[in-house]
């Protein structure tokens, strides 16, 4: 099967094909050619410009084409961004990954939207580098794992402290005995989802694909604070707001995951310790290692980027580690350790993006693989679970169902609407 015939099948039927090992040789022949990689973006929102100019994206690739459901929205970023005039535009993104020649894509778009796009990208022979949280459901993100090894591409996702030098020293230091036992670990409370309650229809504004920026979720009429405001509702996003499960609690949690060595597992039990949509959560490892959603909110105004990590408490010490700085006790812990990364601020993803070519370059597994991704998302999504069912659940890691709980593991994927399923690979 041609290429374009491949996806245009892809588009129309949303079913997948066979992996094309000769496409993908071609293509790392083709890019070995090269002195820069060729990338598309899809989504050209606030996130997507950022890692297209003040991340040094432009010492690895040239971004030629781009798409958005929102006309607007693309215009808006080839105004802003250097060279944005030269880019190739759609506004669906199945013609560009037909249309044009690239090497790897960006995905930047909503939560809800994510895991079809990155699997209809890596049928078409790319690498892709997909922003957090990867999946809305650990369905989607099962789905995503198994499309990347089947299809062999390279899968980031960015949950970028996987790459910065002082958390990736810091994770080391825990895992290898450098405090001790870990005994427990201090997470913050992150906020979750809201439920959208159905409001009049508002007109939609001129070039929006509505259809298309609905996706699998019903389509809804038209209101300004749900698109706009995605991140708050639980049809499109487990709480991405900046202080939510999904949003700065997706790189917290991810922390956790690394620094414990559970790359490839998660908790086995988890219980709430209040009631209430935003209760502390505490869960336990195999290991015996708790791990404490208790941390509260900072103040109002004040910065204090510890909900962008975890404090670990072990029988010799402990360390806080936060995104790109780190405070630890006894202090001499930190003896050894590199410079911290100014954070949240721009650059803090430069080595995050330069692993992600490295890898594509070399076909090796990146820092934030798909796989390390869906655990720690899953991670979020028991903590959404535990609060919606309000009691203790024990959850089986190996095969991320619940245990001898049906009812719960309902809540493990969602139905998708019609057009919008996910593609079999």
């Amino acid at each position: 099967m041609k290429r374009r015939d491949f996806l245009r099948r892809s588009a129309a039927l949303c079913a997948g094909s066979v992996a094309l090992p000769g496409l993908a040789r071609s293509r790392a022949l083709a890019q070995a050619s090269r002195s820069k990689f060729k990338v598309g973006f899809i989504g050209t929102g606030g996130r997507a410009r950022q890692l297209m100019h003040g991340e040094k994206l432009e010492d690895h690739a040239d971004i030629v084409a781009v798409a958005d459901c929102w006309l607007k929205r693309m215009e808006e970023a080839a105004g802003l961004i250097p060279g944005g005039d030269r880019w190739v535009r759609y506004q669906d993104y199945r013609a560009m990954l037909e249309k044009e020649k690239l090497d790897a894509v960006f995905v930047a778009t909503t939560t809800h939207a994510r895991a079809r796009i990155c699997i209809h990208a890596m049928q078409a022979g790319l690498d892709v580098y997909a922003e957090k949280p990867v999946c809305l459901t650990v369905q989607e993100g099962r789905a995503l794992v198994d499309a990347a090894r089947k299809l062999k591409r390279v899968l980031q996702v960015g949950t970028q402290q996987r790459s910065i030098p002082i958390n990736v020293w810091a994770s080391r230091l825990v895992r290898e005995g450098g405090i001790g036992k870990v005994r427990e670990v201090i997470a913050c409370n992150f906020i979750g989802p809201e439920t959208w309650s159905p409001q009049p229809g508002q007109p939609v504004p001129e070039g929006l694909d509505w259809d298309a920026w609905c996706n699998q979720t019903e389509l809804r009429p038209y209101h300004r604070d749900l698109h706009l405001g995605w991140a708050r509702w639980a049809d499109y996003d487990a709480g991405g707001v900046s202080w939510g499960v999904s949003g700065w609690g997706t790189h917290a949690l991810d922390q956790v995951q690394c620094a414990l060595g559970a790359d490839d597992t998660g908790p086995v039990e988890i219980w709430p310790e209040e009631t209430g949509p935003d209760g502390r959560v505490t869960m336990r490892y195999a290991s015996g290692v708790l791990l404490k959603c208790h941390r509260p909110r900072p103040p109002a105004g004040q910065k204090d980027y510890r909900d962008l990590g975890a404090e670990f408490i072990g029988d010799r010490g402990r360390i806080d580690i936060q995104r790109g700085h780190c405070v630890a006790e006894p202090a001499e812990l930190l003896k050894d350790a590199p410079p911290d990364t100014p954070a949240p601020a721009p650059g803090e993803t430069v080595e995050h993006i330069r692993n992600f070519f490295e890898c594509a370059a070399g076909r090796g597994r990146p820092n934030a693989d798909i796989e390390i991704a869906q655990r720690a998302t899953t991670v979020c999504t028991l903590i959404n679970i535990c609060r919606s069912l309000g009691r203790k659940l024990r959850w089986d890691p190996t095969a991320e169902k619940f245990v001898d709980d049906p009812e719960a593991d309902k809540l493990l994927s969602r139905p998708r609407r019609k057009g919008y399923e996910l593609p079999e690979v």
